[in-house]
């Protein structure tokens, strides 16, 4: 078994010019390490919305992303304002972002509706006023069933 592909990228909040680097980023990386093209669009999907969120709503943070032989894991980190209600983030159309935000295309509120439709596994663990950490699991032979 090869060691895991472990790919990290600091995110910084409210940084627009920037912000996509990191998915295009690791989207380039699976493709140049011949993961088939559908898991790599669904990454692409999964680590450009999360980043978004970093710098959006968490005030920056770290995106990971860990590729083994059976699944690729994308994880996002920050110390921002935390979700107070995960359900009802998780609803499309939902944003606490600003007008500001909203003005330069960004805040739709399907952030987290996109990642979770393009995962097949999703985390999500967030404290009010502590920050969010997200985690992301792409299996590339489908979702492994339970032992019976």
């Amino acid at each position: 078994m090869r060691d895991p592909v472990v790919l990290d990228f600091p995110v910084e909040g409210e940084d627009f010019f920037a912000a996509g680097e990191a998915s295009s980023s690791i989207k380039e990386t699976l493709k140049m390490l011949g993961v088939p093209s559908s898991i790599c669009r669904r990454a692409a999907i999964i680590t450009y919305e999360a980043e978004m969120n970093l710098v959006i709503h968490g005030g920056g943070g770290m995106l990971r992303a860990r590729l083994d032989e059976e699944k690729v894991v994308l994880v996002t980190e920050d110390q921002g304002p935390g979700i107070a209600d995960i359900d009802q983030a998780m609803r499309e159309g939902f944003s606490t972002a600003s007008e500001h935000v909203r003005e330069m295309g960004f805040g739709a509120g399907m952030g987290l509706p996109n990642i979770k439709r393009n995962a097949d596994r999703l985390d999500i663990a967030s404290q009010v006023g502590q920050g969010t950490t997200l985690t992301a699991v792409i299996y590339f032979g489908g979702v492994p069933q339970p032992s019976a």
